[in-house]
């Protein structure tokens, strides 16, 4: 026991003797990386297929150690090149979308900005009112308000619209049995652009966590569009008649009229953006510069 706290203590004092900036830096510089990893694939099910992957990686490492297994490690150090080629196969949304956030990390979002903010708030009256109304009624709804950037990939999946937002339009076209229904109207602006445009579903697990059983299709894929998009989805459930906003990948959930209006007049709020590295990572992170404070 005493010959390997020695060893240890041997083992330590070598790694701190040799230690300079650079190894620091080094360090700090691989810990930033997994940690960012890591960060981008919580809650999805690739954190899963990566904790399988690592297991593998490290049985086979122990495996091909030993020598009296000397045809097995011949395999494996033939054949482990070629499969992590498979990588970037079973990884291929996280890394897309590792991607796009990055792209837009390096731009300040327009998150509808530019745009006449007196029109932004009509909008949002307009929205919040049909929202209400929905509820009421039980009619299942899902609206996106595109912000910084183009959803004209998932506009073209649905029906053109190009009309003024109007409570009375939203309430008729979700409407249950109607044609338009199903699917989300995307809104720019004062303008719905389109209805029954089909989202992306989200790959989190983040509603497989929660024990109740009303957050369904309508719900992935408002989660959806807020992770490949800065944009804002609201969704009515048509069974509990709750409404839920989500943005840069966070859900707020049963929400009233009043703080839905609150949180999507703070999201379009005119605000100064972070700028320099700390709003570079802050975008890296949470997809935009800000996210609505409030949690469910």
């Amino acid at each position: 026991m005493t010959n390997v706290i020695d060893s240890l203590i041997e083992n330590l004092t070598f790694v701190f003797e040799r230690l300079d900036p650079f190894a620091i830096l080094d360090v700090i510089l691989v810990t930033v990386i997994f940690f960012i990893i890591l960060r981008w694939l919580r809650d999805t099910q690739a954190l899963v297929l990566l904790r399988g992957v690592l297991l593998v990686i490290a049985l086979i490492s122990l495996l091909t150690s030993l020598e009296v297994l000397p045809a097995f490690s011949w395999l494996m150090r033939t054949t482990l090149p070629a499969l992590l080629f498979v990588i970037p196969v079973i990884f291929a949304p996280e890394i897309r979308r590792a991607l796009e956030r990055l792209g837009r990390a390096g731009a300040i979002l327009d998150g509808g900005r530019g745009r006449n903010p007196a029109e932004i708030q009509d909008t949002i009256s307009s929205v919040v009112a049909a929202t209400a109304r929905l509820s009421d009624r039980r009619h299942g709804a899902l609206i996106v308000l595109q912000r910084g950037d183009n959803l004209e990939e998932y506009i073209n999946t649905g029906v053109r619209l190009d009309s003024d937002v109007s409570a009375e339009l939203l309430l008729q076209i979700f409407y249950p049995n109607t044609p338009l229904h199903d699917g989300a109207v995307i809104i720019i602006g004062s303008k719905m652009i389109s209805a029954s445009s089909v989202l992306p579903l989200s790959a989190s697990g983040v509603l497989s966590k929660s024990p109740e059983r009303q957050m369904g299709l309508r719900h992935r894929a408002a989660l959806g569009i807020s992770e490949v998009s800065d944009a804002v989805a609201i969704v009515v459930s048509e069974e509990v008649g709750s409404i839920s906003v989500v943005n840069a990948g966070r859900m707020i959930r049963r929400l009233d009229p009043e703080r839905l209006e609150n949180i999507l007049r703070a999201l379009y709020r005119p605000s100064q953006p972070v700028r320099g590295i700390t709003g570079f990572f802050k975008r890296i992170f949470t997809g935009q510069d800000e996210a609505p404070r409030e949690e469910a």
